[in-house]
């Protein structure tokens, strides 16, 4: 549960301070000692933080039949080390760089519009099926004149 305690002096009124570890998320949180125990007689032993918390709650309400809390978190601790034993993507930051790159090149690649107002996507540029056609999403990523050249004339 905890490895630091702190404890307020004699004349002090404050209450020990203690700090937890959420049995679901690894969530390390500071708190009395009274809610500690509040929150362990709740969920049968386990601290669990309160996001963790309103999940189990959701857990049971979601369930269709009734299940005790501690199935409920039971449940919800194997859904949390599922996810979190989730290998993550390959590399995150070079899938950006490459989306963002083809997102520049489609709209330096696309003629420039002679209009001041941005271009959409026209109802009439959809098919029978109702899909946009790929000229219609060139024209959506279209860039307008500047009005600065205009004015300095």
């Amino acid at each position: 549960m905890s490895t630091k305690v702190r404890n307020g002096d004699a004349g002090d009124a404050k209450p020990e301070v203690v700090w937890a570890t959420c049995v679901c998320c690894g969530l390390m949180e500071e708190c009395t000692s009274a809610y500690v125990a509040r929150v362990r007689e709740r969920y049968g032993g386990s601290w669990v933080c309160g996001l963790c918390g309103e999940a189990v709650k959701d857990e049971i309400r979601r369930s269709g039949h009734r299940i005790s809390t501690e199935e409920a978190l039971s449940r919800h601790i194997s859904f949390s080390e599922s996810f979190r034993s989730a290998s993550p993507p390959i590399d995150t930051a070079e899938h950006l760089i490459t989306a963002m790159r083809q997102l520049l090149r489609r709209s330096l690649e696309s003629p420039r519009a002679m209009r001041s107002t941005p271009n959409s996507p026209q109802r009439e540029a959809e098919g029978e099926d109702g899909a946009v056609s790929s000229d219609a999403a060139r024209r959506s990523l279209a860039r307008s004149g500047s009005c600065f050249s205009t004015l300095s004339r």
